[in-house]
């Protein structure tokens, strides 16, 4: 897969992304590790690694996932994170549904039959089904999982989005601008696996509201 980038955002995950580069070490594809340039320990574990350290221009999940988008020259992406919670044996159905389906983005979901997670919580469980709900009401999005952000698409639909988004509104604000372009979208079978090491990132009341906030605000520039 020489044609397929992965956007790595990372912060603090000097024991985990180590690990998560030797599981991708049988893969042929790009690796692009998107850390805020003060995050010494996590950029001296991967020295060492096959992969492309790009500094993001400030904070935010987002903004490192933007920065990231900016950096890739190959036709395919994909948001892979640094935790070890993704598993890269799934990167091939989802690689498949782009190339011989013929979709532009392809969004994974652990809500899907067989699928799961050993991450979540009842909290981010409950924010994630309300969310996905709100997707499907307001936008017509026709995903399972708007807030899990594994997700493979083309390059070239992606760069002509115009994301803004800095925090982890950036979930909602793809597949919401994607959905109302007229990109072909898809949802792709997941097992989101027990973080290796550390904390998450995400606050789920903090987090929540700004990411409720930006799907308001996407909800009434589309209807003026």
């Amino acid at each position: 897969m020489s044609d397929l980038t992965l956007i790595i955002p990372a912060k603090n995950e000097k024991e985990s992304l180590p690990r998560v580069l030797d599981e991708l070490k049988k893969f042929n594809f790009k690796k692009n590790i998107i850390l805020e340039a003060s995050d010494k320990l996590t950029i001296e574990a991967i020295n060492a690694y096959d992969c492309e350290i790009i500094y993001q221009d400030s904070q935010g999940y987002g903004d490192a996932l933007k920065k990231g988008i900016e950096t890739v020259e190959t036709e395919f992406f994909c948001i892979f994170n640094a935790d070890g919670s993704f598993n890269p044996k799934e990167l091939d159905v989802m690689i498949n549904k782009l190339k011989n389906d013929k979709y532009d983005f392809v969004f994974a979901s652990r809500y899907e039959k067989d699928c799961g997670s050993e991450d979540d919580t009842l909290i981010t469980l409950i924010g994630n089904y309300i969310f996905t709900f709100l997707g499907k009401i307001f936008f017509r999005l026709e995903i399972s999982d708007i807030l899990y952000t594994f997700v493979m698409g083309r390059t070239s639909c992606v760069k002509k989005l115009g994301l803004t988004a800095k925090d982890f509104s950036f979930c909602v604000e793809l597949p919401i601008k994607a959905n109302r372009v007229g990109y072909k979208i898809c949802t792709s079978k997941s097992f989101e696996r027990s973080r290796i090491a550390g904390k998450k990132k995400v606050n789920a009341f903090k987090d929540g509201l700004k990411i409720l906030f930006s799907m308001m605000k996407l909800f009434f520039r589309y209807q003026v």
